[in-house]
């Protein structure tokens, strides 16, 4: 079932996650691991730091004034690549009601892009 990114909450979000982090691969076995919890980064922030710090998520509590949403947590990740001579900036971001839920959320967002494939028993 395809969901957009930014309603992935709880297991879909954890699944979507651990997908990007290649600690499933999408059968049956990794659903049970996700809903018996044996994965959370979007509640656990030991398994989500590491990823916050890696690809350099900024959260913060306040909205981007260009972006209007009802969440009380954003995150963004930006980077910077050429495309010819021009220096562009390549971005996402993404809201949340805890500041892992934003986290998570913006770095499938990034990977996986808007719209994500979950297993059904995630949804």
């Amino acid at each position: 079932m395809k969901i957009q990114t930014q309603d992935l909450t709880g297991a879909a979000l954890d699944w979507a996650v651990a997908k990007c982090e290649e600690v499933v691969n999408g059968d049956d076995l990794d659903v049970g691991f996700i809903l018996e919890g044996g994965y959370s980064p979007s509640t656990n922030w030991a398994q989500a730091g590491p990823i916050i710090e890696r690809e350099k998520i900024t959260i913060t509590g306040e909205g981007f004034p260009w972006w209007e949403c009802q969440k009380g947590w954003y995150a963004h990740i930006g980077d910077l690549y050429t495309w010819g001579d021009a220096l562009l900036l390549r971005h996402w971001r993404q809201p949340g009601d805890t500041p892992l839920e934003a986290a998570m959320r913006c770095y499938v967002a990034s990977k996986l892009g808007r719209e994500v494939e979950i297993p059904e028993e995630l949804t």
